[in-house]
């Protein structure tokens, strides 16, 4: 064999082994996939860490529209109306009248038709001109549900704005007479705020009671009444003593019957809130039955049975009060009968249970019973005004 043909079988046997080395493929090296957990907003875990230490004596499941009758306060506190009750025209908002009815402070809506609040004073025999208050306006875009203590300084309302973690969140602010002004508003804080949306807080000084008000948990149209007794300082939960999961659980108001500690604080508070004149404070409290408003059309609220030009959607109307009526004491007396339950002897459990099944089976009748209702009112009425 010639040399030439040597080296043509050599380059035969090579070339393909060179081919088989040019297609092998690189061996790729899978990075493990870090999936970034969320972070939670400082401000929230702040807030958790420094929530107050309360004890909340009871609460109840109530519509949004029908907060007020649930606020047993005694006379001495003031009183908590609509701003349609206060004013006497269908506007929007609530509103607070000191214990000596010459100071009121109320939200309606601005031109934007976000709530705001003002200000007005008797003069002579007439409310003055509302004023807007001044001061609150640093960082708060919305506001409504004022409060006001007896000091007439410490001031309470809910809104929206910076300082805010969910959408309403209850702030507090002092009066700066000097300056005639409010100071800024301050975030209260945990348990009373959340990251949903957070209302009315209200104080009975004289009888160490207190309220708030919050929709976390609830389905749309319905919020939870917080039972609470108010303290004359701020203390929080020591870390030492209990632990983070049951701050956080504090702080989200998971079990209320956490907060009793060894029950004896709630139990004397639940005394107090008997000698509450209840006559009168309900009688003060109570919104009018013929103002609950009712939408007719995305243009058109009505808020009393005067309104309406439909004589059939009136009548409508009138049994839609009596529902939400009777539908409200229903809910305020399973509240009492459930709570009840665990505490009752065997002989009278039977019984309870029975009243709490016949109490359900009715309220079942009138959530079904009140939208059925709204519809029919709205139907009928639209007929006679488009």
């Amino acid at each position: 064999m010639t040399i030439k043909n040597i080296a043509i079988l050599a380059l035969a046997i090579l070339l393909p082994l060179s081919m088989g080395a040019q297609k092998k493929k690189k061996r790729v090296v899978k990075k493990p996939v870090v999936i970034e957990e969320p972070q939670e907003d400082p401000r929230i875990t702040n807030m958790r860490e420094m929530t107050q230490q309360i004890v909340i004596i009871d609460s109840i499941v109530v519509d949004k529209d029908w907060i007020l009758p649930h606020l047993l306060l005694s006379p001495e506190t003031g009183s908590l109306m609509m701003t349609r009750d206060f004013l006497g025209k269908s506007v929007k908002g609530f509103a607070f009248v000191n214990e000596m009815g010459n100071k009121a402070y109320f939200s309606q809506p601005d031109d934007s038709l976000r709530q705001q609040l003002f200000t007005s004073d008797v003069l002579g025999d007439e409310w003055s001109t509302p004023q807007p208050l001044k001061g609150i306006s640093d960082g708060i875009i919305e506001a409504s549900y004022p409060f006001m203590l007896t000091d007439g300084i410490t001031f309470y309302f809910a809104g929206k704005g910076e300082e805010s973690i969910g959408g309403y969140d209850i702030f507090m602010t002092r009066y700066d007479s000097r300056n005639s002004s409010f100071f800024k508003p301050e975030n209260i804080g945990m348990p009373f705020n959340s990251e949903a949306n957070d209302y009315l807080y209200a104080i009975d000084e004289l009888n160490r009671i207190g309220y708030f008000v919050s929709d976390r948990r609830q389905p749309e149209g319905k919020v939870c009444i917080y039972t609470f007794v108010p303290t004359e300082s701020r203390k929080t939960y020591d870390p030492s003593v209990y632990t983070e999961k049951q701050i956080r659980d504090f702080a989200d108001i998971i079990r209320i019957a956490d907060t009793w500690g060894n029950g004896a604080e709630r139990k004397a508070a639940l005394a107090r809130l008997k000698t509450i004149n209840l006559t009168e404070s309900s009688a003060i409290m109570r919104p009018n039955i013929s103002s609950l408003p009712i939408v007719i059309n995305d243009a058109l609220t009505y808020y009393s049975v005067k309104e309406f030009r439909s004589n059939k959607a009136a009548t409508l109307y009138k049994e839609y009060l009596k529902a939400q009526d009777r539908l409200t004491t229903l809910e305020a007396e399973l509240a009492k009968a459930r709570d009840q339950f665990p505490k009752a002897v065997s002989a009278d459990r039977r019984s309870l249970r029975q009243r709490i099944l016949q109490m359900e089976d009715e309220a079942q009748k009138l959530y079904k019973r009140i939208p059925s209702l709204e519809k029919d009112i709205r139907k009928e009425e639209n007929k006679v005004i488009n």
